[in-house]
């Protein structure tokens, strides 16, 4: 990755997720406290106070679903392991996670990386897809903090890669896999379901709905002549989000005589709660009651040897 032999640290950008039922209400505070992903209404002064209180009546029902998958969040683990993956395939990198609303936090970690006289980094979204809400939320609270932390920093941002190439191969080797049963019956039909945003970012010109679409696009060229759809999860609160939404959707194949359907969670590159509980456990039992009797989702990028691979030459072509 780099010239000479001095290291260079490879940072991942995420999102976080608790590590415990009892973090949920923390972790959900500092998310609804962030007005680049979510502007409540009345005006930055009130956004904590909102935040404070939303999260306080959220916690309850979404402890709930952290229960239902073992009690916390497994995206710090699947991105530690990537992390680890793709600075293996590289020459002098050294891996680095940041969570953005949760810990290992950005201050934290540049100090880190500070005291380990590492002056070189690369800095990895993990959301292919861009959007101000995730990445650049994201981006510029590890902007802030280097400023603050380790101002000498030399670094590079990779802030989309929604077409790389071998990310679409990977992405396409994960739906093979989980079309390889059922992928003869003549009423089967893809859904991709990706993360839902309010309209009003898209509204305002954020390509992230051009990008997923791109994403799809590039991976059925590879996959084959199935028939599919797009939707959007996660929809939640009195604002307008993208449309369709995944549930609606679901409904919609169903009338259409779908019996057959595979999920593919195309925003998303590790397990975490919206794929283990919102796609395996909710959008299952709702595709069962509208008598969509095979249901299935395609496995998660995770830590696949190919799509570390895809990360790792992506780095070396953006960053040599």
């Amino acid at each position: 990755m780099s010239a000479d032999s001095k290291p260079t640290a490879l940072i991942l950008l995420n999102m976080g997720g608790p590590d415990s039922l009892e973090a949920v209400e923390p972790f959900l505070y500092n998310l609804f406290s962030d007005r680049e992903l979510i502007q409540l209404p009345a005006g930055a002064l009130l956004q904590k106070p909102f935040a404070k209180l939303i999260s306080h009546f959220r916690a309850k029902r979404v402890v709930e679903n952290y229960r239902t998958i073992g009690g916390k969040s497994p995206l710090l683990e699947w991105t530690q392991k990537q992390a680890a993956g793709i600075a293996g395939r590289l020459e002098h990198a050294q891996p680095y996670v940041i969570m953005r609303y949760w810990h290992p936090f950005a201050e934290t970690v540049l100090q880190e990386i500070k005291q380990a006289g590492i002056e070189r980094a690369v800095v990895l979204s993990m959301y292919p897809h861009y959007t101000g809400a995730t990445t650049g939320s994201s981006v510029n609270d590890f902007k802030r903090a280097a400023a603050k932390i380790h101002p000498g920093l030399d670094y590079q941002i990779i802030e989309e890669w929604y077409d790389w190439p071998a990310y679409l191969d990977a992405l396409a080797t994960r739906i093979r896999e989980g079309l390889a049963e059922g992928a003869e019956d003549q009423t089967l039909r893809i859904l991709f379901s990706a993360h839902a945003l309010p309209q009003k970012f898209i509204d305002r010109g954020d390509p992230y709905r051009k990008h997923v679409m791109a994403t799809v696009e590039g991976v059925m060229k590879r996959v084959g002549d199935y028939p599919w759809e797009v939707a959007f999860q996660s929809r939640s609160g009195p604002v307008k989000w993208m449309e369709p939404g995944t549930e609606e959707m679901i409904g919609k194949l169903a009338k259409e005589g779908c019996k057959s359907l595979l999920i593919v969670p195309i925003s998303f590159v590790s397990d975490h709660i919206e794929t283990l509980e919102e796609i395996d456990v909710e959008y299952r039992d709702l595709a069962l009651e509208h008598g969509i009797s095979n249901f299935r989702r395609a496995p998660s990028l995770n830590d696949h040897g190919d799509f570390l691979q895809a990360l790792a030459d992506l780095v070396q072509e953006k960053c040599s």
